[in-house]
């Protein structure tokens, strides 16, 4: 199983590596509707997923299934817009298939968005929150199984959320008069919203915004020693937080809206990190 895993990171890697021409420091996964942030790219090449060996299809609207690397900032970044869930019937492994391809390619920072629904009661559809701590109600873990290339057996996980990141996106934030919370992230499996039980449960396990994203990327990260900022997107309240249904296009609707916001937000963090932070 090692092996196949390998095999399948290595077809990837050779491929990108080939079309792309830079090695990037910095790897961005881009959620629901928020794929715009890759219009910043500079001198961009753009890789779609369809052609990247071993990358399965991207079948979520919202996400364009395409890489995108040049310089964002000064800095090279690979930006993907979108990404892999298990709600699509994907295992563990391959949902970490992106962030261990960038993490081949080079990169030593990740950063990663999403679409959450927001739990906290002060936390404002468009507003956007800096991951501070995560809860994995996923049900899974990308690195059960044989340790690949470049990873740890057992990864701390006392700060799975850079702290030198967030201080960077904070100050970043204060000075463009962007609305940047910060809170707890939830993962769940999905494709489902969550119930208002459901929701209460998880405010009381101290969840300020639940998604069905985000943490098999992190835990791939931390496992290889790379540094990680991540922000949600409050796209909607919370199931029983809000009278209306829940519904994807409300997701879709809030990350145009919010687009320029994150596109500020991390062209101001990829700026600071181009002078050596």
């Amino acid at each position: 199983m090692g092996e196949a895993r390998e095999l399948v990171i290595a077809g990837a890697v050779e491929h990108v590596r080939a079309r792309i021409g830079i090695v990037p420091r910095v790897g961005v996964i881009l959620g629901s509707g928020l794929g715009g942030f890759a219009r910043a790219v500079e001198d961009a090449v753009r890789v779609p997923y369809a052609e990247i060996p071993g990358f399965p299809e991207v079948s979520v609207a919202g996400h364009a299934g395409v890489l995108t690397a040049g310089r964002v900032g000064g800095v090279a970044c690979a930006v993907m817009q979108g990404r892999f869930h298990r709600y699509e019937g994907y295992d563990a492994a391959m949902t970490a298939l992106p962030p261990r391809m960038l993490i081949r390619l080079g990169i030593d920072t990740l950063i990663v968005t999403n679409a959450a629904g927001g739990i906290t009661r002060t936390l404002r559809p468009g507003d956007l929150m800096l991951i501070d701590d995560h809860i994995n109600l996923t049900g899974a873990n990308p690195l059960i199984g044989p340790v690949l290339d470049g990873e740890v057996r057992f990864p701390d996980m006392s700060e799975p959320w850079d702290r030198g990141l967030q201080r960077i996106a904070e100050s970043v934030a204060a000075r463009e008069g962007i609305r940047l919370g910060r809170g707890v992230y939830c993962g769940l499996p999905g494709p489902s919203y969550e119930t208002p039980a459901e929701v209460r449960m998880l405010e009381r396990l101290g969840a300020d915004a639940v998604g069905m994203s985000t943490i098999p990327e992190v835990l791939v990260a931390r496992a290889s020693g790379v540094r990680v900022l991540g922000v949600s997107l409050i796209s909607n309240p919370a199931a029983g937080h809000a009278a209306a249904p829940l519904t994807h296009e409300e997701v879709l609707a809030a990350g145009e809206a919010a687009s320029t916001s994150l596109r500020r937000l991390l062209c101001g963090v990829l700026e600071v990190l181009a002078s050596g932070a």
